[in-house]
């Protein structure tokens, strides 16, 4: 799907922090994507301003004048950290326009982790040509996660 042209991405400032943490908390509350204990949107919150002084790049979308997603990326360590969408704007675009973000701020490629149950994440970093490579236990949590890949040179 194509983005709307309404959307447009824009490093996120310290204004979005808020923003980020409500999508971040209401995105991983929805059935199979967050873990077993949601943490609380507070504890969100501050593990943004905790990310964001140690290494996170983030990356916001907005549409209409409202942040509708968020892209967390480092690049020093090639990883995509999360990427969320709001409930009510999945498949709008925003999650594939960050994706797509990503995949050019770090054009060497990366890797990422989703929970293993969470099938709508899987499918549509399936379908972007990342490829599942290693199945783990979630660091803070310990539930099933599955680490993804994304090669350039194999895409």
């Amino acid at each position: 799907m194509t983005p709307s042209p309404a959307l447009t991405l824009r490093p996120a400032d310290a204004r979005d922090r808020d923003a980020i943490a409500d999508i971040w908390h209401a995105s991983a509350s929805l059935p199979g994507v967050g873990p077993p204990v949601m943490p609380s949107r507070e504890t969100l919150r501050q593990r943004v301003d905790a990310e964001l002084a140690a290494a996170w790049v983030a990356t916001v979308a907005v549409a209409a004048g409202r942040i509708v997603g968020f892209v967390a990326i480092k690049p020093g360590e090639a990883v995509l950290a999360e990427i969320f969408v709001a409930p009510d704007a999945i498949g709008g675009g925003a999650g594939r326009a960050l994706l797509d973000h990503a995949k050019a701020a770090m054009p060497q490629g990366f890797t990422l982790f989703t929970r293993s149950g969470n099938a709508r994440a899987r499918a549509f970093y399936e379908r972007a040509g990342l490829v599942a490579f290693r199945d783990d236990l979630h660091p803070r949590s310990g539930d099933p996660i599955v680490y993804y890949r994304w090669d350039p040179r194999r895409s």
